[in-house]
Formats: structure tokens, sequence, C-alpha cells
């Protein structure tokens, strides 16, 4: 049985990968489908980082060119889904690590009944193709003109081989399930939310004029660590003054000024899964007057959007309602981004067609930029759509001026 909404997990269970492979091969309706790790070598910065469908599916995270096969018309109900990896490279092994022969220990640990090396995906592959006449494109398609998507590329050459196989299009699947969040994802989530306002909680009363972008960037995500979170889910943006304008400003190295404002985007990362978190906060740490009234703007066109934050509206119904806000201020041209994404495996998670739906989790941040006063507000939280009302899952984070101020012992 899943964990129940309150219940705390550090980890998916294999029992609920496994749960998701069937409702795969079920809702595929004898279609052949694949799901492809990608390939990689672990780089000297970073981590590899494998496709995210295929982590979904299974809870791998360092196996490249794993995959895994969705064969509905196999005669043997064991090899309906089949787990595909690697060859084991012993001499290899000793630069990259050691990885497990196939084994019933190696099963039991990831819920597959059936393991083979990826030596036998090509046959396996191309008689599913053959029987079911049908293949499913289950990754998302590429834009133009960049490559095709790495399933669609393999079926174009199984139809120069198959005569009249038919490859559907079912992109839409894995980005409906991965965006309705079970109850053991909301926990991983929670834990990413608690780690991020450790973070911010452990700034506030250290931000002051003459430090440095990169001093806050490592006090808080060294926060996040001792939080227990596994690093950041992206890169920091900590941009002062002028820098804050910036909507992806990553150099975090300029010195803070009195009297300016700081725009810090960062959070943590907690078992595969991210937080994204916005706040905007006085290097003083008290707003001007002219300060002020631009931060409320902001947080009421926030408080907004997340008000509509409801089940059957589109996320553009909530922009909408954010941007209204901005718009009557009169600072409509200033806010130049969307109001928020899906939020999940990956900071700008797979997002489906349609309506907001319970069970998602997106970001709601609107921002406005002023290059002319060097002056930049954007705040953001993480919002699970319920039944009910939205529920702002960072709400922890000091966020009204009161607060922040509080926060920052001014």
């Amino acid at each position: 049985m899943p964990p129940k909404a309150t219940e705390s997990v550090d980890s998916i269970s294999s029992k609920e990968y496994h749960k998701r492979r069937e409702t795969v091969l079920k809702s595929l309706g004898g279609a052949a489908g694949i799901v492809l790790a990608g390939e990689g070598a672990p780089p000297l910065l970073g981590k590899w980082r494998c496709q995210q469908h295929f982590t979904y599916l299974t809870g791998l995270t360092d196996e490249p060119g794993a995959a895994v096969l969705f064969d509905p018309t196999a005669e043997n109900s064991k090899r309906r889904i089949t787990l595909f990896l690697k060859p084991l490279n012993p001499e290899l092994d000793r630069w990259d690590g050691y990885r497990d022969p196939i084994s019933t220990a190696l099963r039991e640990r990831t819920g597959f009944d059936t393991i083979m090396r990826t030596t036998h995906l090509a046959g396996l592959l191309t008689a599913a193709a053959r029987r079911a006449k049908r293949v499913a494109c289950l990754h998302a398609f590429t834009v133009y003109p960049a490559a095709v998507s790495p399933d669609l590329e393999l079926f174009k050459e199984l139809s120069a081989r198959i005569p009249g196989l038919a490859i559907e299009d079912h992109t839409q699947l894995l980005a409906r399930m991965r965006a309705v969040k079970s109850p053991a994802e909301l926990s991983l989530m929670n834990k990413a939310c608690d780690a991020t306002a450790a973070g911010f909680g452990a700034i506030l009363k250290y931000i002051r004029p003459g430090l440095t972008e990169g001093q806050l960037e490592h006090a808080l995500e060294s926060a996040y660590r001792v939080a227990g979170a596994q690093g950041v889910a992206y890169n920091s943006i900590v941009g002062s003054g002028l820098m804050g304008t910036v909507l992806h400003y990553m150099a975090n190295d300029k010195p803070l000024e009195p009297g300016d404002l700081i725009v810090i985007d960062s959070a943590a990362r907690f078992n595969g899964y991210a937080a994204d978190v916005t706040r905007t906060l006085p290097v003083s740490g008290r707003f001007s007057p002219a300060q002020r009234d631009l931060y409320q703007t902001v947080l009421a066109a926030q408080l907004a959007g997340i008000a509509a934050c409801k089940p059957g509206n589109t996320m553009t119904d909530v922009d909408a309602a954010s941007r209204n806000v901005i718009e009557k201020a009169g600072l409509g041209d200033s806010f130049i981004h969307g109001i928020g994404h899906q939020l999940g495996l990956e900071v700008h998670d797979v997002t489906p067609d349609g309506p907001l739906v319970p069970g998602m989790v997106v970001t709601i941040e609107p921002g406005v930029y002023l290059p002319e006063s060097k002056t930049g507000v954007r705040i953001e939280d993480d919002i699970l759509i319920t039944k009910g009302a939205p529920k702002n899952l960072t709400a922890m984070i000091p966020k009204t001026i009161a607060e922040i101020e509080k926060a920052m012992g001014r």
C-alpha cells in the first residue's frame, strides 16, 4: 500500500515503481514502447543524470545505456516489462563504480521479474514491434531542428524493417503520471522544501553590506546539506542591485551594497526531488519606501496567482490573475516571463497538456525588473494543487515585509 499523506518517507518504494510500470503497460493498449536512460560518462563537474522518465519508472539514476521495454504481446507475462542494463565491464567499473551482476538479489532490489543485458535489446524490441504492429512514443517529442526523440529515432529504423508498423503518440502518458504526485513523492518534496527553508533561515541574519553574493550562496547551499538535502535543485541565483534584474544571473560575485535589494532564487534537492524558491531581501535589512511599494505589488500579484491555482484552471489562467495585478500598477512591461512551471524530479518538470489537477505541484513566481533603478523583485513559492484551496509548501519561509525585516533582525 502507498504511504498515507501524513507518513514521512525518504525514498520511493519498489512497489510504487512497479505500479507505475504496470500503469504504463496497461495504458499502451497493446502497443510496444521503450523508455531509455540515455548515454553518458561521469562528468568531471557535477553528476551524470539519466533521462527522468527512466528514473521515474525504475528509481535507477546511474545506469547509462539502460532501457525499459514494454512488450504487451509477449507470451511470457514476466517478459512484458523488461529492464535492460549494459554488460558488466570490470575494467571500466574500476573507474566509474562497481555494478551488480544479474541475479535474484538484483531483481528483488529493482522490482523487475526480468533483467537482461542490452546486447539482447535490438532483437527483442524488433520482435515486440513485429508482433504488435504498433509502437508508442513515450519520450517527449523534440522541436525542429533538434535531433528527434530517442524512441522515435528507433521506431523510424524499425519501420524501415517492419512493413505496416504504426508509430503512435503516447507522449502525454508519462507527463500526466509524473505531474500528479503520490504521497511518497510529496513527502520527498516537503523535505526538499524544509531543507530550503533551513537555508534561507541561515542567511537572513547573515546578510549585510560588504559580503559578496558568493558568500551568501555558499552559506545557503551549505545549510541545505546540513538539513539533509543532497545539494541544490539548480544553480543558485544570488543577484544584488542591477544583477537582481537578470533572470538567470549565476556569476554571484558582486559585493552587497547598502540600500540594494538582493534576489535569491535557490532551493534544495532531496532524494531526487526539487524545491524552487525565490525571495527578494533588503541588503541593509529594511526596505525603502519605494522598494516597499514595488514589493507589495509583486506580492499581491503572487497571492492572486496562488489563489487561481485551482483544479480546472490552466497556467494561462493563473498567469492572467497575477499579471493583471502588475499591469494595473503600470508595470506590465517589466514582468517579462511566465508565472511558473511544474515541479518534481526536475525543477522545470515535464508539463502535460490541459488544466491543473489535484496532486500537481507548480511554482508561482511573478517578478518586476527595473534596470534603470537597479531594482528587481521576484517572489516564488511551491504550490500543491488540491481539491480545495491550494497549499503553499514553502509558506514557512518569510515572505511579507514584516516577516522579512523581523527575521533579519531589523
